[in-house]
């Protein structure tokens, strides 16, 4: 890991907080309930703690048994109460399709990465030099904090949902409401840049998909074909992800081992006469953000508390390494002018470099990259409404899940028909419309992160970033200058649309709300949680010593 621009200690991202060195046998924490998918509160009354007898007591009267309950609403400070995982509607029928570590590595992959494919209009905007760079830098700069807020948040309140339960249970059910639109609209604009990529690619070897009907037909039946592959289940599109993984990886990998003999440093110098830094913010961003999709799958993932971490810790490594080598190689090896650098132009460096066996092999690869994104994108879309539902800002409907292979086929279903309408939008405006809403959500998570930390400081937290809170402001300041920065710069026409989608979902707030009141549709009982019981949450103190003497 020579390669890495500054140290980066996976043991301690691995390891869990000080607060479990101690066990306790009196309050189990909310994670340790989802193994049997029971993401419920533990069974105590309001304000209550379960206590045991304390035998040097002087005044023996009235004391309560082991068993007995007793009142701590006048005694424990509002940090003693803690947030309360939403308690599923519906929960999976079998543990077959719990996610384990290494579908979750290659799911989150999929979920940021999926491969260096996209990445070539980053050399055209800014030049080879400035690309390297940014692929070297941003994953590190951005992923790594990205993904320690994902990873403590994720093991501390792991239910489906993933940041708008984060969001709904430090600022309320508006800002939960406003979190899943900016975040699942993002999801399933992302996702809609991928079809026609698909077809890029394919284009090249079947000229009929460039333009026209033919274009139009192929995006169609691959977005169907995928929501119906989507539809058989996460465990199969995880254990599905990791096979595509290896398959679309590999040419890469020979890329870059066949391009060594070739390399000339010269070439990366190579300059652009007119630098193009909003395109090149735009396509790096995209190409290595969206860390946090996978905890909306929280509810679906084998101890969550331990899986998540080292998922996401190794994932930052593949995507990183995916992105830079390839580039670099690619640049470094060939001859070719900045503005060559298309979307599908690797396809003609493998050509250069190895031939058309492996020319075609990038072709197949792209496709199949394709369907990684989509599916691990359309999972996480998918579950969030599924969790959006749990915490009652959704109508029931949305969790209902397909009879043989628990998916939410209700979500599945919507996010395919936005995904279909929005494959046939430019390719640019794509990618920055889903950046500005991606930013926007992604503003309001480190608020969360931050506030939760402050308003919670003894939740429960498998995994704990070894940092207090000016460290911790440190960490996300950074990230929020990146995320403004892409709001700032983007264009008129893509600052507009994401104004109206925003408006949107604060409009489908209020109708929910409205809906939910006169008995239009059925909801959950977990809506408003926060408002109702601001005082009456679930007591977790992570001590024996805290417990018996009601710190």
């Amino acid at each position: 890991m020579s390669y890495f621009p500054f140290k980066l200690s996976f043991p301690s991202f691995l390891s869990p907080s000080r607060s479990q060195s101690k066990p306790s046998h009196h309050n189990p924490a909310p994670y340790s309930l989802l193994p049997k998918m029971q993401a419920q509160e533990i069974q105590l009354q309001p304000c209550q703690v379960q206590t045991t007898p304390q035998t040097d007591q002087k005044e023996p009267i009235n004391q309560p048994s082991p068993s007995s309950l007793m009142d701590t609403s006048n005694l424990l400070p509002p940090s003693r109460q803690t947030c309360t995982v939403p308690k599923p509607i519906s929960t999976a029928k079998s543990s077959s399709n719990k996610l384990k570590l290494i579908p979750l590595i290659f799911l989150i992959y999929f979920e940021v990465a999926g491969g260096p494919y996209g990445a070539e209009q980053s050399i055209q905007a800014v030049g080879p030099l400035y690309a390297i760079i940014g692929f070297f830098i941003f994953p590190f700069l951005w992923g790594v904090p990205e993904s320690l807020v994902t990873a403590e948040l994720a093991t501390a309140l792991p239910g489906n949902g993933g940041f708008v339960v984060w969001a709904d249970r430090a600022f309320g059910p508006f800002f939960g409401s406003l979190m899943g639109t900016w975040k699942y609209l993002s999801c399933v604009i992302n996702i809609g840049a991928y079809p026609p990529m698909c077809a890029d690619y394919i284009s090249r070897a079947y000229l009929p998909a460039a333009a026209g009907p033919g274009r139009s037909v192929a995006i169609s039946i691959t977005v169907v074909l995928l929501c119906l592959l989507n539809y058989t289940g996460l465990s199969v599109v995880g254990w599905g992800a990791v096979v595509l993984a290896v398959v679309t990886l590999a040419p890469f990998v020979l890329i870059t081992v066949m391009a060594m003999r070739m390399l000339q440093p010269k070439r990366w110098m190579v300059q652009v006469e007119k630098k193009d830094w909003r395109l090149f913010l735009n396509i790096l961003f995209w190409n290595l953000n969206y860390w946090d999709s996978a905890s909306t799958m929280a509810g679906e993932v084998e101890h969550p508390e331990k899986t998540f971490p080292k998922g996401l810790s190794i994932a930052v490594v593949i995507c990183s390494v995916s992105y830079f080598l390839p580039v670099m190689a690619g640049t470094g090896a060939i001859d070719s002018p900045p503005e060559a650098w298309v979307n599908g132009y690797f396809t003609d460096v493998a050509d250069m470099i190895g031939g058309n066996w492996l020319k075609y092999w990038i072709q197949a690869g792209a496709v199949l990259s394709s369907i990684g994104l989509y599916e691990a994108q359309l999972s996480s879309g998918a579950f969030q409404l599924l969790g959006m539902a749990d915490l009652g800002l959704l109508p029931i409907v949305f969790a209902a899940r397909a009879p043989k292979f628990d998916t939410p086929w209700v979500g599945i279903l919507l996010s395919c028909i936005i995904t279909l309408t929005i494959s046939f939008l430019p390719f640019e405006d794509i990618v920055a419309t889903a950046n500005i809403l991606y930013s926007l959500g992604m503003l309001l998570e480190f608020a969360t992160f931050l506030w939760l930390r402050m308003k919670y400081p003894d939740l429960k937290r498998p995994y704990r970033v070894p940092l207090g809170i000016p460290g911790l402001i440190v960490m996300c300041l950074f990230p929020s200058v990146l995320l403004g920065y892409v709001i700032a710069v983007a264009s008129r026409r893509v600052f507009l649309l994401s104004a109206v989608l925003t408006l949107f979902g604060i409009a489908v707030h209020y109708l929910m709300r409205y809906c939910r009141s006169r008995g239009l549709l059925k909801f959950t009982d977990n809506e408003g949680l926060e408002d109702e019981q601001t005082e009456q949450e679930r007591i977790v103190l992570g001590d024996e010593e805290e417990i018996n003497g009601v710190v």
